[in-house]
């Protein structure tokens, strides 16, 4: 019975509101004046008829041009509370200027402002009874005592406003069940100090400690400000716990989105990489990218959809996407069109194989900026069919370049990878082979800057380990790589795509830009903090296991070749190597040699490899990690 009067009160709540504020500022006048008159009311207030009226009319127009009808009490806040305030203040006024212009005073000073005060109290009272209702129904719902078992214990890391507006947040969503044990900062000012009825425990160092001791389930990081370098330092004492970790994003994203509880995210292995902020030269990259056709073969891809994304935002006159595969170059469409509605943006299904069909678009849309990051990229798939590799990462990059040189764009830019250093992979010496088309290609064109940007691997894209560890977490483990040593580079993909479209700035033509990855990651170290960052123990929740090298697998991965030079960048995160030039008749011969072999001919795999390391000199495909 009590839920029903309770739902409709709720279909009907201004209606609701309006009668009970109307009932309250009657009643308040009348034990107003009750006070003032101990008890025995003169006649003529209970003769006059039209002045209550008027009386009730000024608060009730007063109190709905105010808001105090629009606001959604249930979950309301300080500022839905202070308006209370004001609309009060304000219809206390008008009624005091009211009853000061009429011939004869009917109510006193002292009688308006104690009325004043009980209609205060009524109006607060009965808005927060809405939300003291909701409170006590979660606590009565059959599956309160349930909740209570399951809820998380939280100790927030920060108290700032940050940390301010998320207990906010978590205290009025009770269904998250998250109970907050208290704050720590690293600011002496600040200890002791409460926010919201939250105190602050200690310090950052202090974790360890306050986690066995307040018993917590959940630490959140709540600073969006601080730099990448504190975020790891406190990330690196949080994960030394047996917790789950979770955080808010980073600055920028907040003032984009707010804070709620939606911000709250798990902590990702890039919050633990502590990478120094990357600066660019955005005049630079605008300088080249706006009001300019620009086209992305790949961009669907993990590297292609966020340089469409990164380029969308720069105004180009045209953003051109070429994928072979629907499905993503459709989410990226879906996307970009929400985001930039007035972005000039066509999608194009086609393979980059098909050189016809590279032409027709080069011809009809003439783009002059090319990023080709179309590619075979997954080296244990490419071991097995490097006939594949070569046909689509060899002959699409040929394919694309050549209509850039043809239909005369202004740069190419080609996403290679460090596996194209003294490669043992196929898939590795066809991006090594790319780059030596777009260096040959630079040679060969005069109007085209041809040059390829090199950089390891990046956290998150399609096939990477960090998806793959993920998973097996999530299904109890055991979490396997194929070697205890092995170590790779490591950057996100916006970070990446940032330093590609930077190193696009400085492209004259014929380089090698090399992205500074960072100091290397052992990917068993990485193993374990995924682990610790799921809130288990690597080696007793989640078992680690070791499967052995892969065909062409190394143990770690170089940036540079031997012949190549190094130079630096205005960015010091970006450098250029120029390796010793190439005989543009002799690769030329070597590539039709290679189409005959591949395309036309029919090749075990071991040919195909063989073919490639006639080309490709620094590729051995008989050599692997287990001989280093």
């Amino acid at each position: 019975m009590g839920d029903e009067i309770m739902e409709n009160l709720r279909k009907y709540k201004r209606i609701f509101l309006v009668l009970g504020d109307l009932f309250i500022v009657g009643f308040s006048y009348y034990l107003a004046l009750l006070l003032a008159y101990d008890f025995q009311i003169p006649a003529k207030y209970t003769q006059n008829q039209t002045y209550p009226l008027v009386l009730l009319f000024v608060y009730f127009a007063g109190f709905a041009l105010l808001g105090l009808y629009s606001s959604i009490w249930t979950v309301a806040g300080f500022f839905d509370y202070m308006n209370i305030v004001t609309a009060n203040f304000a219809t206390t006024i008008v009624v005091l200027i009211l009853d000061t212009l009429l011939s004869e005073m009917l109510f006193s000073t002292a009688t308006i402002l104690i009325a004043s005060g009980y209609i205060l109290l009524g109006t607060m009272g009965i808005r927060m009874f809405f939300r003291i209702y909701r409170r006590l129904k979660f606590e009565r719902h059959p599956q309160a005592k349930e909740r209570q078992r399951t809820i998380k214990r939280v100790l927030i890391v920060g108290a700032g406003d940050s940390a301010a507006m998320i207990i906010k947040e978590i205290k009025q969503h009770v269904e998250l069940g998250m109970d907050i044990v208290g704050l720590v900062d690293d600011s002496p000012f600040k200890q002791h100090a409460k926010i919201s009825g939250i105190k602050v425990l200690g310090m950052t160092e202090d974790i360890p400690e306050l986690v066995e001791e307040y018993k917590v389930d959940e630490i959140l990081l709540a600073i969006p400000s601080a730099s990448n370098e504190a975020r790891r330092r406190i990330l690196e004492i949080a994960s030394s716990t047996k917790v789950k970790l979770k955080t808010l994003p980073g600055v920028y994203e907040m003032v984009e989105k707010g804070i709620n509880v939606s911000s709250i995210r798990d902590v990702e292995i890039s919050d633990l990489l502590g990478r120094k902020e990357i600066k660019l030269s955005n005049e630079l990259i605008e300088g080249y990218i706006k009001e300019k056709v620009v086209l992305v073969t790949g961009g669907g891809g993990s590297i292609g959809s966020e340089l469409c994304r990164q380029i969308a935002a720069l105004d180009p006159k045209k953003l051109i996407i070429v994928d072979i595969y629907e499905n993503n170059a459709y989410d990226i469409q879906m996307e970009l069109q929400r985001r930039y509605p007035d972005l000039d943006l066509l999608v194009l299904i086609a393979s980059v194989r098909d050189k016809k069909r590279i032409e027709k678009i080069f011809e009809k849309y003439r783009p002059q900026i090319v990023f080709h990051a179309a590619a075979h990229k997954h080296v244990p798939l490419m071991e097995v069919s490097p006939d594949e590799a070569i046909k689509n990462n060899v002959f699409g990059t040929l394919n694309v370049s050549l209509a850039a040189r043809d239909y005369h764009s202004e740069k190419f830019i080609l996403i290679s990878t460090d596996k194209a250093v003294n490669p043992t992979n196929i898939m590795g010496a066809t991006k090594r082979l790319c780059e030596m088309i777009v260096q040959t290609m630079d040679m060969d064109s005069a109007s085209t800057e041809f040059v390829a940007v090199r950089f390891g691997n990046v956290l998150g894209s399609n096939g990477s380990v960090i998806p793959l560890f993920k998973e097996q977490i999530k299904n109890g483990g055991p979490v396997t790589l194929t070697h205890k040593d092995i170590v790779r580079y490591f950057m996100t993909i916006p970070e990446a795509v940032q330093l590609v479209l930077q190193a696009g700035s400085y492209a004259h033509g014929g380089e090698i830009f090399v992205l500074d990855m960072g100091d290397p990651v052992k990917i068993y170290d990485l193993a374990e903090n995924l682990i610790k960052l799921s809130g288990f123990e690597p080696h007793k929740d989640i078992e680690i296991k070791v499967t052995g090298l892969r065909p062409g697998e190394k143990l770690y991965e170089e940036l540079l070749m031997a012949e190549e030079g190094l130079e630096s960048t205005p960015n010091d995160l970006i450098f250029v190597g120029r390796p010793n030039g190439f005989d543009k008749n002799t690769l030329r011969d070597k590539l039709i040699n290679l189409k005959e072999q591949i395309i036309e001919n029919e090749n075990t795999v071991q040919e195909v490899k063989k073919i490639m390391s006639e080309i490709v000199t620094t590729y051995d495909p008989d050599l692997n990690d287990l001989a280093l």
